[in-house]
């Protein structure tokens, strides 16, 4: 298991890579998901990439962005290229965004044809980059529930088109994650794990919450101390042992929290903290 955390979590704090990496490095990741904020703007320090993370024993699995998929042809296609080019820089395989921005319920035949195109072009951008496009579950997108994820898979239609299988959120449409991860799982290129005490606290993941300095964290919970079984999922998704995945956290403690959850999970699934590393396929392996 490559477990990686994401730097989103440091979205209000003044803290550099460097301090990131060096807890990284200490606390038993493998690797770095770099927030695409973060990564953009990272671009004038020429001495940060992929080499220079490699030295922590670190790699960067996945660039978390979200490409323009409703708005303007051209403008989409500039920000996509340009992304690419800072999964190049990262040694990056993968590259999450959202599909669109709107409740799949909500969204007409119209519309839903018109993201679906789209997608399919984005993914065949980056795909002459030797990158995967991966679209998130989550709320209020096309991958908001597990009929419309599968629908979306089947009508995109491409090689570079994968998913971020994000739990909690699977969860939250009200699906088995272990269900939809059997239907979709030959799809599923990274997980995203994180929890919450009580569904009535699930607002504090929209995205406006999120991303608010000031915005509330009430329920945010150790991953296995929620009220999303973990324990039961991961012990029925055996694919996610061997896969990458990030925690995410929003809330405050961060350096506390993602340590713990890092060497539960270790401990949990008999992982060792990785010692010796060799690259293979854009992500540092530990060495048997």
């Amino acid at each position: 298991m490559n477990i990686s955390l994401c730097t989103i979590t440091f979205r209000h704090q003044l803290i550099s890579l460097a301090e990131i990496a060096n807890f990284a490095r200490e606390s038993g990741f493998d690797g770095i998901e770099l927030w695409g904020a973060h990564a953009r703007n990272l671009a004038p320090q020429m001495d940060k990439d992929a080499d220079w993370l490699a030295h922590y024993g670190l790699a960067v699995p996945m660039i978390s962005d979200y490409l323009p998929v409703e708005g303007d042809d051209e403008v989409l296609r500039r920000k996509t290229v340009e992304l690419c080019r800072l999964a190049r820089r990262w040694k990056a395989r993968k590259i999450r965004t959202f599909a669109g921005g709107k409740a799949s319920a909500d969204t007409s035949a119209d519309e839903r044809r018109h993201l679906v195109t789209r997608l399919r072009d984005v993914a065949a951008i980056i795909q002459s980059y030797g990158i995967e496009l991966l679209a998130e579950t989550h709320p209020n997108t096309l991958a908001d529930t597990a009929a419309s994820t599968i629908r979306l898979i089947e009508e995109v239609n491409h090689p570079a088109m994968a998913i971020n299988f994000d739990v909690l959120h699977v969860w939250e449409a009200g699906d088995d994650p272990v269900a939809l991860h059997r239907s979709i799982c030959e799809h599923v290129r990274h997980y995203h794990l994180k929890n919450i005490s009580e569904r009535r606290h699930l607002h504090v993941f929209s995205p406006g919450n999120v991303y608010s300095a000031a915005g509330d964290r009430t329920g945010l919970t150790l991953l296995f101390e929620g009220t999303v079984n973990y324990a039961d999922i991961m012990a029925s998704i055996p694919a996610i042992t061997g896969a990458d995945v990030s925690l995410e956290w929003f809330g405050n403690d961060a350096f506390n929290i993602l340590s713990r959850d890092c060497e539960t999970l270790r401990e949990q699934f008999g992982f060792e903290k990785p010692h010796k590393f060799r690259e293979r396929g854009g992500f540092l392996q530990t060495a048997p």
